[in-house]
């Protein structure tokens, strides 16, 4: 049974309104991205508490802390961005999650990617290395205009750091935006799939779209891994209404028609979740 989870923050900014729109379209975890429009690394420790309480009120779990950690130029500075890291495990371990997002780092537009791998596999060498002494997997993922936005460069980054604490949080949208072959992406990486995206991207509107509805094959994915043995999370992050590098907002009515979307193809494939 896979579990389904949601960034809520793109239902709302405020954390009661996101909570109360999952009960309603039965999703009982959240990747936890920002509350208040303040991003989960940038919070105050009295936000973290209340918010915590909260969810324990609620009785919703994190899939994840949906951190930004890698969303910066390969070219910045590293060692203040261990300072992110940092506070991104401490509140895995806050929260109880053992899962951070993570990226592999924007590259300057027009240059060869390779001229950046010795960097880029550094840097998550020693992002997975601090991971691992913490009991954390980092779920990397694919993102337009970071080193791995291809599946190949993806699967290079996993095999080349080969840590058992970073895994490939898999976003079909983010993928047919670079032109990437899903069904080539899946056969290259879905062994190494820790983490699922559920975001579909019709590619010949260039817009976002319910699971099911565009190019990205959530369904069959899905079921795919199903079979295959995945057991994890399906977290929606629709972006239907904004899909922005940073940002992604949906809100609650449209948020409510991207979970049944899901949850109809999922029933249809007789693929159970909770």
């Amino acid at each position: 049974m896979i579990q389904l989870s949601a960034f809520a923050d793109e239902i709302s900014a405020d954390p009661v309104e996101q909570l109360d729109v999952l009960a309603e379209n039965r999703v009982r975890f959240v990747e936890f991205r920002s509350i208040f429009q303040t991003n989960v690394l940038d919070l105050a420790m009295e936000k973290h508490e209340a918010f915590r309480t909260l969810l324990r009120e609620r009785g919703v779990g994190l899939s994840a802390i949906g951190s930004p950690v890698g969303k910066i130029a390969i070219t910045d500075p590293f060692e203040p961005h261990l300072d992110r890291l940092a506070i991104a495990l401490d509140l895995a371990d806050f929260y109880e999650t053992p899962r951070i997002r993570v990226f592999s780092y924007y590259l300057p537009a027009g240059e060869d990617p390779a001229k950046f791998r010795d960097e880029v596999l550094r840097r998550m060498s020693a992002k997975a290395q601090l991971a691992r002494q913490r009991g954390i997997t980092l779920v990397l993922e694919n993102e337009k205009g970071i080193y791995g936005d291809t599946a190949e460069r993806v699967a290079d980054v996993l095999d080349a750091v080969g840590s058992p604490s970073l895994g490939h949080a898999f976003d079909p949208a983010n993928y047919l935006e670079v032109g990437q072959p899903i069904d080539e992406a899946w056969q290259l990486l879905r062994d190494r799939v820790a983490h699922f995206h559920v975001k579909d991207f019709d590619t010949t509107t260039h817009r976002n779209v319910p699971a099911g509805q565009g190019q990205g094959k959530i369904p069959e994915l899905i079921a795919d891994a199903v079979n295959r043995g995945y057991r994890g999370f399906c977290v929606l992050e629709p972006h239907l209404v904004v899909a922005e590098k940073s940002y992604g907002f949906t809100g609650p009515e449209r948020f409510g028609e991207a979970a049944r979307a899901l949850q109809s193809e999922l029933d249809a494939r007789g693929v159970a979740y909770s």
